[in-house]
């Protein structure tokens, strides 16, 4: 069961906003909300591929959209320097 495309939106973008404050690399909403449904996407992906397998609903598309948005910035801390 999906959390559909406003629920997506919300916990994307706090997914997003965690990571940034954890990775302290601070975007506004609007990057926050992508960084945070990219990293869901991301992280599902390579969860998959793992052979492991996160809740689902809005608390398991969280996780992942932290997990994953902090592998981005992560990557956009490399790409920075």
């Amino acid at each position: 069961m999906g959390v559909g495309w406003l629920g997506a939106i919300i916990i994307g973008g706090l997914a997003g906003w965690l990571a940034g404050i954890l990775m302290d690399l601070r975007f506004g909403v609007f990057m926050n909300i992508v960084i945070g449904i990219v990293g869901a996407v991301l992280a599902n992906a390579i969860f998959a591929r793992a052979g492991i397998y996160v809740a689902s609903g809005w608390l398991g598309y969280l996780v992942t959209g932290f997990i994953g948005s902090c592998i981005l910035l992560f990557i956009a801390k490399l790409v920075r320097r």
